[in-house]
C-alpha cells in the first residue's frame, strides 16, 4: 500500500554566463599552469652588489 509519488526535475535554466565562458574555454585552450611565489630575496637583484670580503 505503499504510495509513490513521483516528483518532476526542474528542467535546468539557461545561464547565458557559463555558455560564454565555456565558448571561451573552448576558443582559447587549456591554462597555462601557475607557478608558485618565490619569496621576495630570491626574485629580486640586489641594488648594490656587496664587496668582496662582506657576507
Amino acid at each position: 500500500m505503499g504510495l509513490e509519488i513521483q516528483v518532476k526535475r526542474k528542467q535546468p535554466v539557461f545561464d547565458q554566463e557559463k555558455e560564454v565562458r565555456a565558448i571561451a574555454r573552448e576558443r582559447v585552450g587549456p591554462v597555462k599552469a601557475s607557478r608558485p611565489i618565490l619569496p621576495k630575496d630570491q626574485r629580486k637583484k640586489p641594488k648594490h652588489k656587496k664587496p668582496p670580503g662582506e657576507e
